[in-house]
């Protein structure tokens, strides 16, 4: 099981993609859980999940979330703009399950 979290401001514009997401790891036969969450509620969420990927528009607080993930060993890097913005759940599957490695 892969757990993935992904973070924007409110939780809300990464809800699609976390459905497309989905869709393509069950296209693979892949067993995974992602969810959308705020940023206000990475600390209660981020030690549930084995790497976090932020939307384009919260990007500029990798630096402080990255200090937080790190005495867990959860990786936080943000999606790549136009993977974000194309929807592309395929890519992004991919470069969460890199990060997981």
């Amino acid at each position: 099981m892969k757990k993935i979290m992904l973070c924007c401001s409110a939780g809300m514009s990464t809800s699609l993609l976390v459905k497309k997401m989905l869709a393509e790891a069950s296209k693979r036969g892949l067993e995974a859980d992602i969810k959308a969450f705020g940023a206000a509620e990475f600390d209660d969420q981020m030690p549930n999940y084995q790497v976090v990927l932020l939307g384009p528009q919260i990007k500029y607080m990798q630096q402080e979330l990255a200090a937080k993930a790190a005495p867990h060993g959860i990786k936080v890097q943000p999606i790549d703009m136009m993977d974000y913005g194309m929807q592309r759940g395929d890519k992004v599957l991919d470069f969460a399950l890199d990060l997981i490695g």
